[in-house]
């Protein structure tokens, strides 16, 4: 569907596969694309309800997907953008 809104791109990994099975038994009959939808807003939620257990749950899944951004990706974003 054409929207002007940014779009993001996520692979099934296997956990997130998991993920998604879970939010599946919780809300059955929904398509996987909607479950992502409301597993952000959930976790949005969450975070948002707790600002302590947030710095917690971050530095728990720090590095969660290390094949996202391999090592040095930072440094060479930084490299693009003009001093």
């Amino acid at each position: 569907m054409p929207t002007e809104l940014p779009r993001y791109s996520i692979s099934e990994t296997p956990d997130v596969a998991g993920a998604l099975d879970a939010a599946a038994a919780a809300w059955p009959g929904e398509p996987r694309s909607r479950l992502l939808r409301r597993l952000v807003l959930v976790g949005a939620e969450t975070v948002r309800a707790d600002p302590e257990r947030r710095s917690q749950t971050v530095a728990k899944w720090a590095g969660f997907l290390p094949e996202t951004y391999p090592e040095g990706a930072a440094a060479a974003l930084k490299d693009e953008w003009p001093e």
